[in-house]
């Protein structure tokens, strides 16, 4: 199926597929609440019927947009936003301690008939100020299927230390609060995904089981309040993001259900990893947005047809 893209420069890029339905729309320019930091987020994500699959600003939460990069804990201070965790305190409000991802341009923006690919650079930015870091991000819709009523959209980070000190990448459950392990790329599902169903290739346990569990893939299905309907969301890593040779530190999945549907892709769960200065790091995502309820057979026949 094809797509067109639209660019409202300063603000957001829009994809629409050939059916008129607008399946991603990715918004940098930033929201204006310091404390929920300030950074890119893609919300809208919607599947190829309409159905919507990303949270925004929701009550328990307002610093959860759609998906969007993360990091809990870093060297002190937090790129998620919100409340701080402090081991022996609980969750503090301390916004002197929330920083921002800073869009700096797009250096590349490629759009075919049926694939959008773009690379944007940020800057990663404390709270006082300092620069702290410089990404590299891609982002590529692609494989919009009509037939399998699913498309895909991968993302990367490459980040690259721009102190004179290592950058110390960490969570809550590093800090000392047990099974809190989230930080990195974060999905926020909207209200019906709450109770919804999270299974992965090996296990239908639920998302109880599965946090902090390791795995190439994991998906979550719910059925929709209003129409009489399934989504199902698949959240997916690149060969090299579990090679213990290649990646930088392993990744374990952080998934809740209930009181509120998430997952990340958490690099930094139970231990804390340490870039040094000038060195850099880099994953690669993939999330498969469809229509309907999967099973883990449908889940691991479409992603074994689709090529990193």
């Amino acid at each position: 199926m094809s797509i067109r893209v639209s660019h409202t420069h300063g603000d957001h890029i829009a994809v629409v597929a050939g059916n008129g339905t607008e399946i991603l729309r990715y918004v940098y320019r930033p929201d204006p609440e310091a404390f929920e930091s300030r950074k890119p987020y893609a919300h809208p994500v919607r599947t190829l019927a309409g159905r919507t699959v990303t949270g925004y600003r929701p009550n328990d939460h307002r610093w959860h947009k759609g998906l969007q990069m993360t990091a809990s804990h870093l060297s002190g201070q937090n790129f998620w936003g919100g409340n701080c965790y402090v081991h022996g305190q609980g969750y503090l409000a301390l916004p002197e301690r929330v920083g921002s991802m800073r869009h700096d341009g797009f250096t590349d923006f490629a759009v075919t008939d049926d694939r959008l690919a773009l690379t944007e650079e940020l800057t990663w930015v404390e709270n006082g100020g300092a620069e702290w870091a410089r990404e590299m991000r891609g982002l590529t819709v692609h494989s919009v299927d009509e037939e399998a009523g699913a498309w895909a959209l991968d993302w990367s980070i490459h980040l690259t230390n721009l102190r004179d000190e290592p950058l110390a990448f960490g969570s809550p459950t590093t800090a000392g609060r047990e099974m809190a392990g989230y930080t990195g790329l974060q999905w926020r599902g909207p209200r019906d995904f709450t109770g919804g169903t999270a299974f992965a290739p090996d296990s239908d346990a639920g998302a109880e089981k599965l946090m902090g569990t390791q795995g190439p893939w994991l998906a979550f299905t719910t059925e929709h309040d209003e129409v009489d309907t399934h989504s199902t969301i698949v959240f997916a890593h690149a060969p090299e993001n579990l090679d213990e040779q290649r990646a930088i530190h392993e990744s374990h999945w952080f998934v809740r259900s209930e009181p509120i549907p998430t997952v990340a892709f958490s690099w930094a769960f139970f231990e804390e990893f340490r870039l040094p200065p000038g060195e850099s790091f880099g994953y690669r995502y993939r999330v498969v947005v469809a229509d309907g309820a999967w099973d883990r057979d449908r889940v691991a026949t479409h992603l074994e047809g689709l090529a990193w």
